[in-house]
């Protein structure tokens, strides 16, 4: 590790199309903040804190692409009547001398149905273990639309003044459960053997580098292991990490894991805070948590550039840019992330806990974080999201 890594860390980067002035990203962490599913003050200024702060692109989380496709109806969905809100935001960010990204996505078997009261789409008929309905099964038809709604989320991005556009294809959100066998049971040009299930991820990134050019940078969020049994593993991940990056509609991919159907905690690491989050539900929810949450929630201990030996694969494989997530919350952790070979880092439980850590860290007064990663944050989703120590 060398001190020239962290300083060309703090130097201006191009990201596709889009000059940032470092290389130092806030993740998409959903802020809670959107009741009406619109942009509200306070979203604005969740972000303008980032922004003044000192990261280079800030993320706008779960921007939803229709309306079935959140995880519950309180999410920004990305229509005309949100434009308005979506300007104001992307307008505060850019005062504070930083650059801003939506996160768009259809949540597919993550998305709460009882919510939204619109039935959720997945690639098979499954149990949502978040709703306790049954998911339906997309059509041909469906599969179209929710590609074109990428497309159309995109356009209205660029008319609200966003720089970048992040696709969501981790997480078993609609995208990655297609890419993986344990939720794709179809047996059509979109189930069974690897270049099927990856055709939806493709087609997707597509539509969007078709309908914006090079308006913006385009990223996708990439599960490159989903954690769970019959998932989608490693090998399969960084086969289909090559074919986006042939395909050459993305401008980086933002590497993840984990799944929010059913192993949370894979991505998130750290303490699990089953008892925060039962709280947060009536009874007999409540109890149920309580009970067998552990199931659901299964502990995995932190520690810093926690991705990085999977990542490191793909960093092998690829030379289309690639930003490492998780673990992120020092000057050291940005050295290796550097001296590794990697664009860019992505933040998220550390700028939670205190927005202004980029200009900290830049400026020497910090060395670390003082993120405990108790993950106690997560259930404050319900209610705002925030660090529940400051």
């Amino acid at each position: 590790m060398s001190e020239a890594a962290t300083r060309d860390a703090f130097r201006p980067a191009m990201l596709g199309p889009v000059r940032l002035r470092n290389r130092i990203i806030k993740a998409a962490t959903f802020e809670g903040r959107t009741p009406d599913a619109l942009v509200t003050d306070e979203l604005i200024e969740f972000h303008r804190a980032v922004a003044a702060g000192g990261a280079a692109l800030t993320t706008v989380a779960y921007c939803a692409v229709a309306p079935e496709g959140r995880t519950d109806r309180h999410q920004l969905w990305m229509r005309p009547e949100a434009l308005p809100g979506l300007r104001r935001l992307t307008d505060a960010v850019h005062a504070e001398g930083a650059a801003i990204s939506a996160q768009l996505g259809h949540a597919g078997p993550v998305a709460n149905a009882a919510s939204n009261r619109l039935p959720a789409l997945a690639p098979s008929r499954q149990l949502s273990p978040l709703s306790l309905r049954v998911t339906r099964s997309a059509t041909r038809a469906d599969i179209r639309r929710v590609i074109d709604a990428h497309a159309t989320a995109a356009r209205l991005a660029v008319q609200a003044g966003f720089d970048a556009v992040e696709l969501h294809f981790g997480h078993n959100y609609f995208v990655s459960a297609f890419l993986s066998p344990a939720l794709n049971k179809r047996r059509d040009e979109y189930g069974g053997a690897l270049p099927n299930r990856a055709r939806l991820a493709r087609q997707v990134a597509d539509a969007v580098r078709t309908e914006v050019g090079h308006e913006l940078a385009v990223l996708a969020k990439f599960n490159m292991d989903d954690g769970v049994r019959g998932g989608l593993t490693v090998d399969e991940s960084r086969t289909v990490a090559g074919w986006l990056a042939e395909d050459g509609n993305l401008d980086a991919l933002e590497l993840t894991a984990g799944s929010s159907l059913r192993n949370p905690m894979y991505l998130f690491r750290g303490d699990v805070p089953l008892r925060e989050f039962a709280a947060q539900f009536r009874q007999p929810q409540r109890l149920g948590i309580q009970l067998i949450g552990h199931r659901f929630f299964r502990a995995y201990p932190f520690h810093e550039t926690y991705l990085l030996d999977q990542a490191r694969l793909f960093r092998g494989d690829l030379t289309i840019p690639l930003i490492l997530l998780g673990g992120i919350a020092s000057r050291a952790a940005i050295e290796t992330a550097m001296t590794e070979g990697f664009d860019f880092v992505a933040m998220g439980r550390a700028l939670l806990y205190d927005p202004n850590l980029v200009n900290h860290l830049r400026a020497q007064e910090l060395s670390t974080s003082p993120c405990t990663h108790c993950n106690r944050c997560m259930p404050t989703i319900y209610t705002g999201t925030h660090c529940v120590l400051t």
